[in-house]
């Protein structure tokens, strides 16, 4: 009585109490409460107690039904048959509500079944003991056809922290059931005021697709209800979801096809397709607009492969799903555009006409259906083109419905794009193009002239740019002629830039493409005048055409270059920001890889020059000056360097240039180490020197390397690590560099492995595990000659089993991927031969290592990091066969039964043992992530699995 009054004024407190401090405190309190064995009492009290509040009554009832979900395993046996008769007088006293307080007890009883085999029931399980509940207690109906109701649903409720096997045999005994389920709801159907229960919990139980023959369910009365509700003045939705999921369900794939839904189709299809006149009506109400809409939506998603073989039956459906998409409501509308998409795959991928045979008889049946839906998909545009088209008052909506219009013309875009598929990109530029016509003619004609058709005309034509053909010589010629004249308002020149940018290729390839390069890069250097937006897609479309059409952009570099000058020194009225201008330093470098080498060589200090100025004269203050500077007024030069080295792809010249900036690169290495922001922007720069240059590079790589070798000791920056991966990729496999390298890795790895001594450490810098340990997989790809045989490799092995277990997913994922790449060694040719240095370290490892494994694999990661754990235990397995069996049979014996079970044990290790065995993934795969499932299914197993395994207790 004390607990129960504690909770009480626990949640007085809660929803009440004017302190946020109090409330806070009252949450966590009962949060901890919910997890105790007193909970189950106490909330059982509290909701047979008549003076409970509402407040007292839905805490308990969520708290018990998360009891029985999660902490069913807490009861002895016998306490089942006394907690179900007390949910069920639950059941009954909160007939007619509560409502919220009814969900929860159902879900209760639901999760109940789910733990507790059909005979324990009586009777023959909880759908009969259902059956015989209602035939006794008429009056609390309401509360049986929930629980019917959400039976069903709770399948697959992972929540429910049932086996896999149990849960797999609670489906079928519903599925021997559902006669019994659909008896009950049939008898219910007769009391009008149960109507619309009856039918939504018909709905849930149609969602197992369990095979009813569709002939009993073409006449069965559930059915026949729902169709005749479909022809009532407002329509409910209830029957809406019984019709959606027997449409479902007719689509549903089985062993008998299609043959033999057709008596239910037969019965379906004509009725939804009576409500198309209804689509149109001013007086029908908008949700019923919609509940059509989505019937109609159904309709099509499930039979759209017989809907693609083009017969003028299916043509009626396409009719009225063009009739929806017409809509002038877009949430609406869109209901359709999955359809569009998969109605295109059907028609242009191959797969849809295998069965034919030849060659021949599948090129002119895919042209027959293509020609059959060619008008359907020319309405599509036209009927979808306005979407895009910005609202009158854009501006003065909110952030969240200003992103709500970018995702509309995102759906409208990819829309375009299946219309272009089946059409062909000229087919549906033409349409577009008339539009951009009409719109630009009106924007003229009128005075006060609006922008928005025209802008709206060109993000569709941007929308297919990749369908279009390079040398399409009839409308791109005119829109690129458009293009100058459009008014200089921010939105439209926004659009005007990106498209350009989209039709780069398109201006390389034409014929008459190169006469309008000048024009259109003016519109650009506009563009980067007008507004922040525009300057940032004039920037992106600037390198784009650089990108594609370098070579004939050669002879106008001094133009580029006063564009470059503007762009990066600041002059100017350009008004993008520092990023943005990053994408003409790209733009410039692009065409400098086209030169011939003794040009390029010129041309790339030219391009250096404006970023290398500014960053000499920040030196030549003196290290006090540089070492104070803001990181920003540094690596905004810095990261411009990045990118000229990253596209500017003649190697020797890039190695010349670094070469001779190497003096600049050291004075920054050596004043600012201690500056993370700045040392992984010059890590960065080096990186793409580096990749760029390769050989080239071999006198000032080496400076760099004892630089950062140097500095890692006293400052740890992770960049450095990374910066040494990319050296190993390149000169790993040169013998000339071996006892360099060798030098290099096990100083780097042998200060990191004395940083990171604890989890504690991986935790707190979990950016050095990362690059460590992308660094040591580098070296087993790259350099295996001196990574196994160096004194660094054990300690290595040792700290990444430290360390498996952080939380920060790259960190992890990096050392799992290390041991993986251990563990498939042998593999490969070139890595055969250090398999016995390998074995010489896991091997003695390897009962730790596997117990870890199998921790990681029961909880002590995330579920979403499954299937990486999945795989190195599955690389250990293949790579030690029998010795890992008898590994991961010491450790899972130390989980007790009541934890899991023998069985459950027997197939993992079996699993285990089939992967050695070289069997098929998933074959493998399921016994393993069950073993997961049941060490997982509850804080208490979870923590008694974690609580033997003990990963974080190592003493290696």
């Amino acid at each position: 009585m004390e607990l129960q009054n504690t909770v009480k004024e626990a949640l007085n407190a809660l929803y009440h109490h004017p302190d946020d401090s109090i409330r806070l405190q009252a949450d966590r309190w009962l949060q901890d409460f919910q997890r105790t064995l007193d909970a189950w009492q106490v909330a059982d009290n509290l909701l047979h107690d008549s003076s409970s509040n509402l407040e007292t009554l839905i805490f308990c009832s969520q708290t018990l039904k998360s009891k029985v979900q999660r902490d069913f395993e807490e009861l002895p046996s016998e306490a089942f048959r006394p907690l179900r008769d007390s949910l069920n007088s639950l059941l009954k006293t909160f007939s007619k509500g509560p409502p919220k307080v009814r969900t929860q007890i159902s879900l209760a009883v639901a999760a109940l079944a789910v733990h507790v085999p059909a005979e324990d029931w009586g009777g023959g399980g909880i759908v009969i003991w259902l059956r015989d509940e209602i035939n006794t207690h008429h009056e609390v109906i309401p509360s049986f056809l929930e629980l019917l109701k959400v039976l069903p649903e709770e399948i697959f409720n992972y929540k429910i922290a049932a086996r896999p096997d149990r849960r797999r045999q609670f489906e079928k005994e519903l599925a021997a059931a559902i006669e019994v389920a659909l008896s009950i709801l049939t008898a219910c159907l007769k009391i009008n005021e149960f109507k619309e229960q009856v039918l939504e919990a018909f709905a849930s139980w149609l969602r197992l697709r369990h095979r009813i023959p569709p002939s009993t369910l073409a006449s069965h009365p559930l059915v026949l209800e729902s169709l005749s509700s479909l022809n009532s003045d407002y329509l409910s939705e209830a029957p809406v979801n019984v019709i959606s999921e027997l449409i479902h369900y007719t689509a549903a794939r089985n062993l008998d096809g299609i043959s033999a839904q057709m008596p239910l189709i037969q019965v379906l299809v004509p009725q939804v397709m009576n409500l198309k006149s209804q689509l149109r009506d001013p007086e029908k109400d908008e949700e019923d607009i919609k509940a059509i809409a989505r019937l109609f939506a159904d309709l099509g998603d499930s039979y759209v492969e017989l809907i693609a073989t083009g017969s003028n039956d299916s043509m009626l459906i396409v009719h009225a799903l063009l009739e929806v998409t017409s809509h002038p409501e877009y949430d609406i509308a869109s209901m359709t555009f999955n359809f569009w998409h998969n109605l295109q795959i059907s028609l242009i991928e191959r797969d849809s006409y295998l069965f034919l045979g030849t060659e021949a008889l599948v090129e002119a049946e895919r042209n027959r259906r293509l020609q059959f839906f060619r008008s359907s998909y020319e309405s599509l545009v036209s009927l979808v083109s306005f979407r895009v088209q910005f609202p009158l008052d854009y501006s003065d909506l909110s952030k969240e419905d200003q992103m709500d219009f970018k995702q509309t013309r995102y759906a409208v875009a990819d829309v375009l794009i299946d219309a272009a598929l089946v059409l062909g990109g000229e087919a549906t530029l033409k349409i577009l193009y008339v539009k951009l016509v009409e719109a630009v003619n009106s924007c003229l004609n009128v005075e006060s002239s609006d922008w928005r058709p025209a802008e709206a005309a060109l993000y569709c034509i941007r929308a297919i740019s990749d369908y279009v053909s390079f040398d399409e010589a009839e409308f791109m010629p005119q829109i690129m002629a458009l293009l100058p004249k459009l008014q200089n308002q921010p939105q439209l020149l926004h659009t005007v830039c990106l498209t350009v940018g989209a039709y780069s290729k398109w201006l390389d390839t034409a014929p008459n493409g190169m006469s309008f390069i000048p024009s259109v890069i003016e519109v650009l250097v506009n563009g980067m005048s007008v507004s922040e937006d525009s300057a940032a897609a004039a920037s992106l479309a600037f390198r784009h055409i650089c990108d594609d059409c370098g070579k004939k952009l050669c002879g106008s570099l001094d133009h580029l270059f006063q564009i470059y000058q503007r762009a990066v020194v600041g002059e100017g009225t350009f008004k993008f920001s520092a990023e943005d201008s990053l994408h003409v330093v790209e733009a410039l470098s692009m065409v400098i890889t086209e030169l011939p080498a003794d040009q390029a060589k010129k041309a790339l200090e030219a391009l250096c020059m404006p970023a290398v100025i500014p960053l000499q004269e920040i030196i030549n203050h003196g290290p006090e000056v540089l070492g104070q500077k803001p990181s920003r007024e540094v690596t905004v030069h810095i990261d411009r360097l990045a990118n000229i080295f990253r596209y500017v792809n003649h190697a020797e010249a890039v190695a010349d240039a670094i070469h001779r900036l190497w003096p600049i690169f050291k004075a920054i290495f050596d004043i600012r180490a201690w500056d993370t922001r700045t040392m992984e922007s010059l890590c960065r720069a080096c990186k793409h020197a580096v990749r760029t240059s390769k050989i080239y590079m071999g006198v000032t790589v080496g400076a760099m390397l004892e630089e950062i070798q140097g500095l890692y000791s006293q400052h740890h920056q992770s960049c450095f690590l990374y910066l040494s991966s990319e050296v190993i990729k390149i000169f790993g496999s040169d013998p000339s560099c071996a006892s360099y390298l060798k030098s290099l890795i096990e100083s780097l790895f042998s200060h990191t492995t004395c940083l990171l001594t604890r989890i504690q450490d991986f935790t707190s810098r979990p950016d050095i595990a990362d690059d460590c340990f992308l660094l040591a997989s580098r070296c087993i790809r790259y350099c295996p000659q001196i990574f196994f045989p160096s004194a660094i490799f054990s300690p290595l092995v040792d700290c990444s089993m430290i360390g498996v277990t952080v939380q920060h997913r790259e960190a992890s994922n990096s050392i799992l991927s290390f041991l993986s790449d251990i563990f498939d060694l042998g593999n490969s040719s070139a890595g055969k031969q250090y398999v016995s240095i390998r074995d010489s370290v896991i091997v003695p490892r390897g009962g730790t290592l596997t117990r870890i494994l199998i921790a990681l694999l029961t909880g002590a990661l995330p579920s979403s990091r499954l299937e990486t754990v999945m795989y190195a235990l599955l690389a250990l397995s293949r790579a030690y066969g029998e010795k890992t069996i008898e590994w991961a049979k010491e450790s899972v014996t130390l989980i007790p039964s009541t934890a899991v079970t023998d069985m459950e044990k027997t197939k993992f290790l079996q699993a285990l043992s089939n992967a050695a065995s070289g069997a098929k993934l998933d074959i493998i795969t399921i016994p393993i992530e069950e073993l997961s499932e049941v060490c997982r299914r509850n804080r208490t197993v979870h923590e008694i699995v974690q609580g033997v395994l003990r990963p974080l207790e190592l003493h290696i």
